[in-house]
């Protein structure tokens, strides 16, 4: 059999930073065969300059919205992000395919060798057939009036059919707090059972303000969107507070953004997980929290809590790229005191352990095929190997 054998500066086994005498073997396609001293080694290494690492997980995506692309103003805010989204995503299916099909290209060659991917229709399906990169569908169910909940998730279910099709790694979830009533959530609760749950959680400081008190910014969305918000009533609790017992029936939990969540949220959440027996993951999309509320979470208070940490590029509705390096680099940018070691294991076998993807993906383990990427030692570039 052939092998391939890689070392570099430093071998990122997906758990540690290993110095240079360690050698990667894979076989020739990508499965992982072991990591030997150089020593033990023998002739044809490979021996590079950076850190080589598994592929990287991008945990959150709405591949659906590649077209959207630049459509949307910087720094407007999330409720009028949304807005836009829901008014003006409407394109040629031709046009959106063949966003569909680059944006996922961009993924590829920056590293990104699985995704969490959010799902509102089944455009995606076709891409997704090719089998280019293993996907987590997060099919969404939103719809804030009561009356219209049977009607929605039954859409979502239908979606959720289709994409079981392709994978088992998929799952009906809620979009948002703000936009699925009590009657949807006792729709959609079934299916979370063994499952990942994954939602925008906290994405702006009107979200606690709303569920709160009833007041806010996101009243004046509702009146946007001539929506009635009579059948709501304020919980005296922040958002996160008020939802998260909903989740409890899922394996695993992905809160994505959480640019508002404070210490004491990331305490009850972390707390709330260890008694439901799940796994508690804390989605970082940092560019697309800067596009649109220009603010990043509060990092230290998530990490100060040994909280398990991910990576995701959300939508190019919402950023100018879709590479999880990046998204790496600007947190290192603005927490210098995280490690680039933190970084990386968040990036791979955090995320998929996140997507329930860690018996092939994540860490260099005997019996693994996760990818092979180099990275610059600044962490300013990144290749593939395998």
């Amino acid at each position: 059999m052939e092998y391939k054998k890689f070392r570099a500066d430093h071998l990122f086994n997906g758990f540690e930073l290993l110095e240079s005498n360690h050698v990667l073997m894979t076989d020739s396609t990508g499965w992982v065969q072991e990591i030997i001293d150089v020593q033990e080694a023998g002739e044809d290494v490979v021996a590079l300059e950076g850190i080589i690492s598994p592929g990287l997980i991008n945990c959150h995506c709405h591949l659906e919205l590649s077209h959207m692309k630049g459509l949307i103003p910087e720094k407007t805010g999330l409720i009028d992000f949304v807005y836009k989204v829901v008014t003006q995503r409407h394109f040629a299916e031709a046009e959106i395919f063949t966003a569909i099909d680059k944006a996922e290209a961009e993924m590829i060659k920056n590293g990104i060798v699985a995704v969490g991917d959010i799902c509102n229709n089944t455009l995606t399906i076709n891409q997704k057939l090719k089998r280019n990169l293993p996907y987590y569908n997060f099919v969404e169910a939103s719809g804030w009036l009561p009356g219209i909940a049977i009607d929605r998730f039954k859409r979502s279910k239908r979606f959720y059919d289709e994409f079981l099709k392709i994978t088992n790694h998929t799952s009906i979830v809620p979009h948002a707090p703000y936009s699925v009533s009590k009657n949807l959530w006792n729709e959609i609760v079934p299916y979370f059972k063994n499952k990942v749950a994954s939602i925008h959680n906290q994405e702006t400081a009107f979200e606690d303000e709303f569920f709160s008190r009833g007041t806010g910014d996101f009243v004046r969305m509702y009146e946007l969107m001539k929506i009635d918000n009579t059948h709501f009533s304020a919980t005296g609790k922040t958002s996160l507070a008020s939802y998260f017992n909903q989740l409890r029936q899922a394996l695993n939990v992905l809160l994505v953004h959480n640019t508002f969540t404070t210490t004491a949220d990331v305490n009850f959440a972390n707390e709330q997980a260890k008694l439901n027996n799940q796994q508690l993951y804390w989605c970082l999309c940092p560019h697309a929290n800067l596009y649109i509320e220009n603010k990043l979470p509060d990092m230290m208070s998530l990490v100060a809590n040994d909280s398990q940490m991910v990576f995701g590029t959300d939508s190019l509705a919402s950023n100018h790229g879709l590479n999880i390096l990046s998204e790496m680099n600007l947190i290192r940018q603005n927490f210098p005191q995280i490690s680039k070691e933190n970084l990386l294991k968040w990036a791979t076998i955090n995320g998929a352990r996140a997507l329930q993807m860690e018996d092939q993906l994540g860490s260099f383990e005997k019996g693994k095929k996760p990818g092979v990427v180099l990275i610059g030692n600044d962490m300013q570039t990144i290749s593939r190997l395998i």
